[in-house]
């Protein structure tokens, strides 16, 4: 696994207006957004670096690692509790 500043670095998203990954909502243009942004994620070879730092940090706004916010909220309960199996 690559560092934090490592895998930014080599991110697709890394010359990217911000506010395409940090939609306001979840209706309307910010649907073009997250669809815009996933598809940069799609293309990214730190994808899976990206979405790891943002279930361990719990990120809860924008896109992350190819997911949307209420995506990923899923995935993180789903993550947490094979983390809670592993450890016991």
């Amino acid at each position: 696994m690559l560092t934090i500043t490592e895998w930014r670095q080599m991110s697709a998203c890394r010359d990217s207006e911000p506010s395409l990954f940090f939609p306001v909502g979840t209706t309307g243009p910010a649907l073009d957004h997250i669809a815009d942004a996933k598809a940069i994620c799609a293309q990214c070879s730190v994808q899976e670096d990206c979405l790891q730092y943002a279930l361990e940090s719990n990120q809860e706004a924008g896109v992350w690692g190819g997911y949307a916010e209420d995506e990923r909220r899923r995935l993180r309960k789903r993550w947490l509790a094979e983390r809670r199996r592993r450890a016991g």
